[in-house]
This record gives C-alpha cells, structure tokens and sequence, in this order.
C-alpha cells in the first residue's frame, strides 16, 4: 500500500539505508575511507535496518506490529550511531590527529526522523480504524 504516507516515510529509509552502504561514513588519520560495506558490524546494521523497513511496508494488516516494528528500527538506528562513535573515537592516534567525519554518518539521525514520522502516521490509522469501529 504505497499510497499511505507511512509507506512513503518507509521507502526514504529504505533508500537511505541503501545510501548508508555505499557513501562515505569517515576518512581516518591515514587519509583511507571508510564506507558502510567495508565494516561489518555497519553492513549488518544497515541490512537489518532495510529489510525491517521493507518487511513493516508490506505488514500494512496489522498496524500494531508495524508500530513495534518501527520502534525496533529506530533502536536499530541509535544502535548504528553508537557503532559509529566507537569506531570514529577508536582510531590509533585519534587524539592527535581528527578523522574527518563525512555524509553517512548523518543518514541514521535523518532514517531516525522518517522512521517517526511513519510511526506518527501509523498511529494515526489505528486511532481512526477504532473510532469507524465505535461507530458501527
């Protein structure tokens, strides 16, 4: 159900996360990019956040598991920003020289905005199913 704005807010984190793997999320000290697919724990991260994305698009049945979903997702993401401050502040010689940060790493503050959004809009049909419900 594409048409439902939820499903909308959806799709961006989906292509976002998408994004996540293929952008560029630092530069280190050494001057060598780092990209979300190179790093496991952040390839894992951004799948599991996709495939949760796609899967609550298509449970548009059952609004009360795609708002846990949602919830989920948005754990997911915070999770990914903690695996990003670690690995940005692990680096060997990172207090002497600053890794440069660069645009993945604002993709799970913004897929974290969208992710509410459909939650929002999500509740939003469930309190008007039930008030069609208290009508009949």
């Amino acid at each position: 159900m594409i048409q439902r704005i939820q499903s909308v807010y959806l799709l961006i984190v989906i292509i976002l996360g998408g994004l996540g793997l293929y952008l560029p999320i630092w530069h280190n000290a050494e001057n060598i990019t780092v990209k979300g697919f190179e790093n496991i724990y952040i390839l894992v991260l951004f799948a599991l956040e996709i495939v949760l994305a796609l899967a609550t698009i298509f449970l548009f049945s059952n609004r009360k598991l795609q708002f846990v979903l949602g919830r989920i997702n948005i754990l997911i993401n915070i999770l990914l920003l903690g695996v990003f401050v670690y690995f940005t502040q692990s680096f060997s010689g990172e207090a002497i020289v600053a890794s440069e940060k660069e645009i993945g790493l604002v993709i799970p503050f913004v897929s974290i905005v969208f992710l509410f959004l459909a939650n929002k809009a999500i509740k939003k049909d469930e309190e008007l199913v039930k008030s069609v419900d208290r009508l009949r």
